[in-house]
């Protein structure tokens, strides 16, 4: 994830390997197609979404208010930030336009 948010800063990034149709380092939309195509494969594969992720190259360390509006999906939201230069990441639940921090670890 980290490498990913990386190569493509200073523009937004998302885990699902969709380009970011606007392009934009305070913005991410998904490419409709690339997006389906993505979805496609997880269930082709038999895989559960389980979380999403993507960046704030500039912050902020949280969701936004318009990442709030637009999620989509009932599953775990991963927001990479960075922080005095080095990557950071946090994780959000959101029900009912409530945000809570959910605590997770990376295990290699």
């Amino acid at each position: 994830m980290r490498s990913q948010v990386n190569r493509l800063a200073p523009e937004e990034a998302c885990g699902l390997r969709v380009p970011n149709a606007e392009r934009s380092p305070v913005r991410y939309r998904m490419e409709p197609r690339a997006q389906w195509s993505a979805f496609q494969r997880i269930e082709a594969d038999g895989l559960d979404l389980v979380a999403i992720y993507h960046s704030h190259p500039n912050g902020p360390d949280h969701l936004s208010p318009a990442d709030v509006s637009e999620i989509m999906y009932p599953v775990a939201q991963i927001i990479w930030f960075r922080m005095n230069g080095e990557w950071q990441v946090r994780g959000f639940q959101v029900e009912g336009g409530k945000t809570n921090e959910i605590f997770f670890e990376f295990i290699p």
